[in-house]
């Protein structure tokens, strides 16, 4: 009988990001899979949804409820001055009852969303430093991370990534950044996306009217460093999208709106409103696996956010991604779609169009490339596993069985 191994897991977990939680259900599918013996909880953003969706105990991140809110009062000033004092004292305390904690993927070592060097920035520098002080292994498994020009966010971003046992990345610019920051990644590995080990939907499960194209949206403002020309950014975004889904619609073809996070709901809402058509529908999905099962049946998808577009990819869709940060043209460079990227903040609907036709021009040479590209992200992963097995867990002497592409 194998000893018990006491794993936490971290992050932005049940907030609403279906990325985010997906990447946790591909480290405990992992776990589950491989190491049996482990007893798990996290350390999160939405405990109650934890607990409910993967059946874990979960502790919420921060002592303050009100951390992501912007406070103007005294009151409410104080309130998180003391919040930082008492979060260092009790994710120390959690880290402390572990042999291991483990960050599933997410960009938690990036800015590429607006981002406050006080709020998640300095709890994960609080992990990483509690893990190094107290023996516990922290791993960064999977990570994105890109260049920063915050100095605090990036100091403390630099600082995590140092102070971790292990990091792999989810593409080599994420290395390269950290690098770039200071940190020396000679032993650190690059592979794909955690969630590209998640399970696809079976061959025609969910068969969609035909010509349907999949929209993924996005409430998007532009990053860390566009604070001053957000409200242009979005709105020069959101009305390209809707001139985009009505040029589909006045084509006579199906659209159904997709988001990543629940905060994306205003954006689906503007576009239902500006292009009033029953040929305009909006899905409802609560994981990367419902995302999956509407985009299987559809001819085509755009869309913006990470994960949707690993979604698409995975299940062998011609995909055109509007791009937002430099990790979207990697991940469609990697898998072979390097010319169907659009930039988000210079969102133009025309030439979307144009980009959009010929991408259809090619659908099944596409497919056929994504299939190739999507069997070597799971050989990938397998070797990820594999390592994740001998860093952290070396006592279990258990060797990681590969899988099969779905």
């Amino acid at each position: 009988m194998r000893p018990t191994t006491r794993v936490g897991v971290f992050g932005l977990l049940g907030s609403g990001n279906l990325g985010n939680d997906g990447s946790l259900e591909a480290v405990l599918g992992y776990l589950r899979a491989e190491h049996p013996e482990a007893v798990v909880d996290a350390l999160c953003g939405g405990p109650e949804a934890v607990t409910a969706r993967f059946g874990i105990p979960a502790t919420r991140m921060h002592w303050n409820r009100g951390e992501y809110r912007t406070a103007s009062r005294a009151g409410a000033v104080a309130t998180k001055g003391l919040g930082k004092l008492v979060d260092a004292v009790r994710t120390a305390a959690w880290v402390r009852r572990h042999d291991v904690v483990i960050v599933p993927g997410m960009g938690v070592l990036e800015a590429t969303l607006p981002l406050r060097p006080w709020g998640f920035p300095y709890a994960l520098f609080l992990l990483c430093a509690s893990g190094r002080l107290l023996g516990t292994k922290v791993a960064l498994v999977g990570v994105g991370a890109a260049g920063i020009g915050n100095r605090s966010t990036r100091a403390l971003v630099r600082w995590s990534a140092r102070l971790a046992a292990y990091r792999s990345y989810r593409d080599a610019q994420s290395r390269d950044a950290l690098r770039a920051m200071g940190v020396d990644t000679a032993r650190d590995e690059v592979y794909p996306d955690l969630a590209f080990s998640l399970p696809t939907p079976p061959a025609g499960a969910a068969p969609g009217p035909p010509g349907r194209v999949c929209v993924g949206v996005m409430d998007f403002h532009g990053g860390d460093d566009d604070r001053a020309r957000a409200e242009e950014i979005h709105r020069r975004y959101l009305d390209g999208t809707i001139r985009f889904v009505r040029a589909l619609v006045e084509e006579g073809r199906p659209v159904r709106l997709l988001t990543g996070d629940r905060c994306d709901a205003t954006v689906v809402a503007a576009i239902l409103d500006a292009v009033d058509s029953p040929l305009v529908t909006a899905a409802e999905t609560a994981s990367l696996a419902d995302l999956m099962k509407e985009i299987a049946p559809a001819e085509s998808v755009v869309a913006i956010r990470y994960h949707n577009l690993i979604c698409a990819l995975k299940t062998g869709t011609p995909t055109l991604a509007v791009t937002y940060a430099a990790k979207s043209d990697a991940l469609m460079a990697e898998m072979g779609l390097a010319a169907y990227c659009h930039p988000a903040r210079e969102f133009d609907a025309e030439r979307l169009l144009e980009q959009f036709r010929a991408l259809e021009k090619r659908s099944a040479e596409l497919r056929q490339t994504l299939v190739e590209r999507n069997r070597a992200a799971v050989r990938r992963l397998d070797h990820q596993f594999t390592a994740l097995t001998a860093a952290l867990f070396p006592a279990t002497g258990h060797v990681h069985t590969p899988r099969e592409s779905s």
